[in-house]
């Protein structure tokens, strides 16, 4: 399956080594629609909201995994807690290509206390603390 990453899951991001290492990178890839994404709590972390319209073209990476490697995913993102969940969305390459359905991790808004961007399109903030830190 199809998993679109945004945020400290990238490579060369925090969280990548921990979740992805070893899995197939499919390339760069943007959000067919617009999305809410922010850096936001008190650990700085990039949280997009699922509500498709909104926002910019979140850009991103495109991974190949299997159901283990989604369970770890899970357990990094938080998934079935605290309004952290994951969905189906359209992703297409940035240099153009076909759309590919990939799954990606959203945010409620209870994560965006405080808000310390606006609308981002390409995360690249560095200041993100790991659970492992905090």
């Amino acid at each position: 399956m199809n998993v679109f990453i945004y945020g400290t899951l990238k490579r060369g991001f925090a969280l990548h080594d921990k979740g992805l290492s070893g899995a197939r990178y499919s390339g760069d890839v943007q959000t067919l629609k617009p999305y809410p994404l922010y850096i936001a709590a008190d650990f700085f972390g990039p949280m997009m909201l699922d509500r498709p319209g909104q926002g910019l073209r979140v850009r991103g990476e495109l991974f190949e995994i299997d159901n283990e490697r989604l369970g770890v995913l899970d357990a990094l993102e938080n998934v079935g807690t605290e309004r952290s969940f994951r969905s189906a969305l359209d992703v297409t390459p940035v240099d153009g290509g076909m759309v590919v359905s990939a799954i990606g991790f959203f945010k409620g808004d209870n994560w965006l206390n405080p808000i310390h961007s606006g609308y981002l399109a390409d995360y690249q903030d560095r200041r993100f603390v790991p659970p492992w830190e905090r």
